[in-house]
C-alpha cells in the first residue's frame, strides 16, 4: 500500500511539475524558420513581427533563414523539430502549392504541422528591369507575346511565390517564356536590376522601394483595386488581364504534437505582434496590412490552407509543372 501511494504521489508531482513548466512557457529562445533566403519578401514579414512577439513572450524570437527546394528544405526541419514550441515556421502560399508541386514530400503539409495563426497577404506586382521597352501594362502583353522566345522572367525557385505568379501569368497570356529560376528573392531581385533579366512577379514586400526608387519599372498589381501605394499603378485586371489576381498569404505553424497551450501562447503572441499600430504602418509602407485577430488563430490558418491546397492544386496539374 505504501509502495502505492508514494508511486501516485510521484506519477501527481511529475503531471503538476510538467503543468507548471508548461504554464511558464517560453522559458527560452524560441527559433522561426523562414524556408528562404535572407532579404526576400517572407524574411521581411517574418522580420517585422518577431520583435514584438518577442516583447509580448518575454523571450526572444529569433529568424532563422533555412532556404532551398522551393521552401520545403526549412518546412521539413520544422515538421522534425521536437514539438516543444520553441521551433516554428513562417511559410507562405507555398505551403499549399507544395502538396501538388512536389511529387513525394517528407512531411504532410495539411496535416504534419499544428497551426498558429495567419499573418498577412500581399499583393504581387508584375515588374520588370527599368529600361524595359514596353511603355504600360497593354504593351507589355503585346511585347512579350511577339518576343516570347526573347523575353525572360525571373523567379526566386520552383514553389517560390515568384515563379507561381510568373505560372499564372504565362497561362494568363496563352505565351510560355524563357524562365530564369534562382535560389533566393534576392538574387533573382539583383539580376533584374543589373538588367540581366527581363521580368519578374514579386511580392509588394520586395518591389516596393525599388519601384519608387525608380530602379525597376512597375507595370501592375495583382490585387482587386489598385494600391494607395501605387495610385497611379493599374490592376492586372483592369489593364487587360480580367481576373488575374494572385497574392501571397502567410502563416505561423509549429510541429505536429506541440502543446495547445504553446500553440494558443504564440497565436495570442501574434495577435499582440499584429494590433501593434508600428507593425501596420510598416506593412502599409509594404503594400500589405496584418491580419486581424480573428485571421491570426489556428482555425483560420487551417480553413486557409485547405482552401488554398484546392484552389492551386487544379493550376498546377493544368500547367504540368513539378518538382521532384
Amino acid at each position: 500500500m505504501a509502495r502505492t501511494k508514494t508511486l501516485a504521489a510521484l506519477s501527481l508531482g511529475a503531471i503538476l511539475m510538467a503543468g507548471t513548466a508548461l504554464a511558464q512557457y517560453p522559458e527560452r529562445t524560441v527559433t522561426m524558420v523562414v524556408p528562404f533566403s535572407a532579404g526576400g519578401p517572407t524574411d521581411t514579414v517574418a522580420r517585422l513581427i518577431a520583435d514584438k512577439m518577442s516583447a509580448d513572450l518575454g523571450q526572444q524570437v529569433i529568424v532563422e533563414n533555412v532556404g532551398g527546394a522551393g521552401g520545403t528544405l526549412g518546412a521539413d526541419r520544422v515538421a522534425k523539430a521536437d514539438p516543444d514550441g520553441y521551433t516554428v515556421l513562417l511559410h507562405h502560399i507555398g505551403m499549399a502549392t507544395s502538396a501538388t508541386l512536389y511529387r513525394s514530400l517528407p512531411y504532410d503539409p495539411l496535416n504534419g504541422f499544428e497551426y498558429v495563426g495567419l499573418v498577412t497577404e500581399v499583393p504581387m506586382t508584375i515588374v520588370a528591369r527599368k529600361d524595359f521597352e514596353p511603355a504600360t501594362f497593354a504593351d507589355l502583353v503585346s511585347y512579350v507575346k511577339a518576343n516570347a522566345d526573347k523575353v525572360t522572367m525571373a523567379n526566386a525557385g520552383i514553389g517560390a511565390a515568384s515563379h507561381l505568379c510568373g505560372m499564372l501569368f504565362m497561362s494568363a497570356i496563352e505565351t510560355p517564356l524563357v524562365t530564369v529560376p534562382y535560389k533566393g528573392t534576392g538574387p533573382a531581385m539583383t539580376d533584374l536590376l543589373g538588367g540581366q533579366v527581363d521580368l519578374m512577379c514579386d511580392q509588394t514586400t520586395n518591389t516596393t522601394e525599388q519601384i519608387k526608387g525608380g530602379t525597376i519599372k512597375g507595370y501592375a498589381v495583382t490585387t482587386p483595386a489598385r494600391l494607395d501605394i501605387f495610385p497611379e499603378m493599374p490592376t492586372a485586371s483592369e489593364a487587360g488581364l480580367p481576373g488575374f489576381e494572385v497574392s501571397v498569404w502567410h502563416g505561423i505553424y509549429a510541429p505536429k504534437g506541440t502543446p495547445a497551450e504553446a500553440v494558443d501562447r504564440l497565436s495570442a503572441a501574434l495577435k499582440v505582434a499584429l494590433a501593434d499600430p508600428g507593425i501596420a504602418a510598416k506593412m502599409a509602407e509594404l503594400g500589405t496590412s496584418p491580419s486581424s485577430a480573428e485571421d491570426a488563430t489556428p482555425a483560420a490558418l487551417k480553413a486557409k490552407l485547405e482552401a488554398e491546397i484546392a484552389l492551386w492544386r487544379p493550376v498546377i496539374q493544368a500547367a504540368g509543372v513539378y518538382a521532384d
